[in-house]
């Protein structure tokens, strides 16, 4: 297991356990918990006494409409005051709730015609209420909340439940286990959308929304749970490798950890890499960071993964650093991350020469958040959404955009402003020249899916996530070898007679070719090709494509295509080979437009092919020398070595066969050894 220094204050983690240890004992720095997220012994009577609740914010979701009802109700009874419901709209065709306005029970004026009756007027018009409505992932996320209230608050808000019927009684004991179990349930919930919680006994909470934390907050035995499972790790893996950053009182503030597999991968799919900090940035128990690229069958792959104190340009710096040193310094061309100021800096800092993107599908999941508050909501969505996925040219989204901020009145919308401001980085239309290796989600309903995203929940706790970590990676691991098999081993079933879909059958692995194989069948959706600009050997191509619409109507778009025969050179305005690595339905139609038989060998990418591990040399390793250092030439070969291992798993004669290879290795270099003496 190596272990690498940066600078004075990174130490080996068998140091970085003792250290925090004795601490423990001496300056209770790291503090013994209850069954209770981030809450010590010595608050739990408090929490018996005392109900907390995260105050209702923009972007809260909840499973189901009586959950989120419970919740507000809840709160408005901890802050004293009545909830009732405003409005409510149900679908047409069923009584299926999907939206609902919640108030506060002061909201409005009485009616005209009940003024003089004998009631004393209770209302003042107040304004808090809550909107919420039924999304696509079939739960209930909040849009609007207004906190303000214009009149006194109190427990005698209350009072009135005393004289109830015996159904009413019963009924409001069943809403107190109810309450119950919503405190419990939202006790520890952190908003990413500009919310903060009430709630002091947080510690998990309170180190996230620290300007500069500056220390990992760590549960009684989360560090010995790391250096245990390093350790482990050293003994089944040999070239494990992981990095520890300590801050200068001698805590653990950041962690860094990559392992045999991963560093392998490295050498092969670092060509473009999403930066997932979701688990970070969304505030989960674990502040998991990870690197994650994309293998020849269009998986996701792990290229190392970390803990970090805090989203701060230093640990993000630190960590792009020692992930570049693994990389043996092989920036990828194109690192994409979520839209964040302090990630655009570090980025900028340790990867100079690389084109940063922002990630389109976090954007996208963001909208109801940002704009679910917005009057005419589903309206301005839909123009959004066209406006960003069916723009093939800068100036037609430019077009669109003005079109919406024109038409909707939200030219102040300072969400909507910023985005306009960095659309060079998102934006498709603006993005035809970037290499995303097929994690460009340009289409709508694609994702880039965390990693961990089924391992991983808001509160799994960190020994937890070290054992579902290496099931995770197994799992991974598996299915790849999985689809080496099936492409290996077995011919794809052919749809058309077209010779560029027989080409690649032969040469890409099944996923890619199945996704390739789409397009060969939607050739025959492109029903005109006409040649509409010609400059000596480069002639623009018009092709017209029937495309299905909303509303399942079909409609005809037109898409540019540049062709230069003698180069061999052929692209498409909707640049599907810089964003999917193969070529799409448009550049195929005027290959065959123009009696081109076989794709050219440029736009058939080695990484997608099938035997892309066994026959591709990383360049580092093509570079070995008298120069190159032991490590960096024992790093080398483990990785040359791991493909072995790994194909001599796959059954007892490929085992035999990886034996004796090695053993005719072993000595081969032996006689090597006898010449040098």
């Amino acid at each position: 297991m190596e272990e690498l220094s940066l600078d004075g204050n990174q130490i080996a983690m068998g140091q970085t356990n003792e250290a925090v240890e004795e601490r423990n004992g001496e300056e209770g720095a790291v503090e013994e918990r209850n069954g209770e997220e981030g809450v010590t012994e010595g608050q739990t009577g408090e929490i018996e006494r005392r109900k907390e609740f995260v105050t209702p914010a923009a972007g809260m979701e909840f499973e189901s409409y009586d959950d989120a009802y419970n919740y507000y109700n809840c709160y408005a009874k901890e802050a004293g005051f009545r909830v009732r419901v405003k409005n409510s709209w149900f679908k047409r065709n069923s009584k299926e709730k999907y939206g609902a306005v919640l108030c506060c029970s002061s909201q409005g004026f009485k009616r005209v015609k009940d003024v003089n009756r004998l009631r004393r007027e209770t209302r003042t018009g107040c304004p808090a209420m809550l909107r919420m409505k039924l999304v696509d992932s079939k739960r209930w996320r909040i849009l609007e909340v207004t906190l303000d209230h214009n009149h006194l608050l109190g427990t005698k808000a209350y009072k009135s439940t005393k004289k109830m019927n015996p159904g009413t009684k019963r009924k409001l004991q069943t809403n107190s286990e109810t309450e119950t179990q919503t405190l419990k349930l939202y006790r520890a919930l952190v908003i990413d959308a500009g919310g903060t919680s009430n709630s002091k006994a947080n510690a998990r909470e309170d180190r996230s929304c620290s300007n500069h934390p500056d220390h990992l907050n760590l549960r009684k035995g989360d560090t010995q749970a790391i250096y245990n499972y390093f350790c482990r790790m050293q003994l089944t893996n040999p070239n494990f490798f992981y990095v520890t950053d300590l801050n200068s009182g001698g805590r653990l503030r950041n962690v860094f950890w990559l392992d045999a597999r991963c560093r392998a991968a490295i050498n092969y799919f670092n060509d473009a890499v999403f930066f997932d900090n979701t688990y970070l940035a969304n505030k989960y128990e674990i502040p998991l960071v990870a690197f994650v690229g994309m293998n020849h069958h269009g998986q996701p792959v792990l290229l190392g993964c970390g803990l970090l104190a805090g989203e701060t340009k230093e640990s993000y710096v630190w960590l792009f650093n020692t992930w570049l040193t693994c990389a043996s310094g092989q920036s990828p061309q194109t690192i994409i991350t979520e839209r964040c100021n302090i990630l655009q800096s570090a980025v900028a800092d340790v990867f100079p020469n690389a084109l940063h993107r922002f990630g389109l599908s976090h954007i996208m999941k963001k909208v109801p958040e940002k704009l679910g508050g917005l009057r005419n909501y589903d309206a301005i969505r839909k123009s959004l959404v066209k406006a960003v996925y069916e723009a093939l040219k800068p100036f037609d989204f430019e077009a669109s955009w003005g079109f919406m901020i024109q038409h909707f009145g939200i030219s102040d919308h300072e969400w909507l402003r910023s985005l306009y401001d960095d659309r060079a980085r998102w934006v498709p239309a603006y993005l035809k020249e970037t290499y995303f290796a097929g994690m460009a989600a340009a289409r709508p309903g694609e994702t880039l899916n965390a990693f961990f995203d089924r391992y991983v929940h808001k509160q799994t706790p960190l020994k937890e996530f070290l054992d579902k970590y290496e099931l995770a990676l197994h799992k991974k691991h598996k299915e790849e070898v999985q689809a080496d098999q099936e492409s290996r081993n077995s011919t794809p079933t052919l749809k058309t007679r077209c010779s560029f879909e027989f080409q690649l059958s032969k040469v890409f692995t099944r996923d890619i070719f199945n996704k390739f194989q789409l397009e060969v069948e939607e050739m025959y959706s492109c029903f005109s090709t006409t040649q509409l600009h010609v400059d000596g050997e480069i002639i623009i191509f018009l092709v017209k494509e029937r495309v299905l619409a909303e509303g399942n109507r079909r409609e005809i778009r037109d898409y540019e295509v540049l062709y230069n025969r003698a180069a061999a050179e052929v692209r498409c305005i909707c640049s599907c080979f810089n964003f999917y690595g193969y070529l799409c339905r448009h550049a195929l139609s005027v290959l065959n437009y123009n009696g081109v038989e076989e794709i050219p060998w440029t736009y058939i990418l080695s990484r997608w092919k099938i035997d892309y591990k066994r026959t591709c040399i990383p360049d580092q390793l093509s570079k070995c020398n008298d120069a190159t250092s032991q490590i960096q030439r024992t790093s080398h070969l483990y990785r040359s070595a791991l493909q072995v291992v790994e194909e001599g798993v796959i059954s007892v004669d490929h085992y035999k066969a990886a034996l004796q290879a090695i053993e005719e290795s072993v000595h081969r270099v032996h006689d090597i050894e006898e010449l040098l003496l």
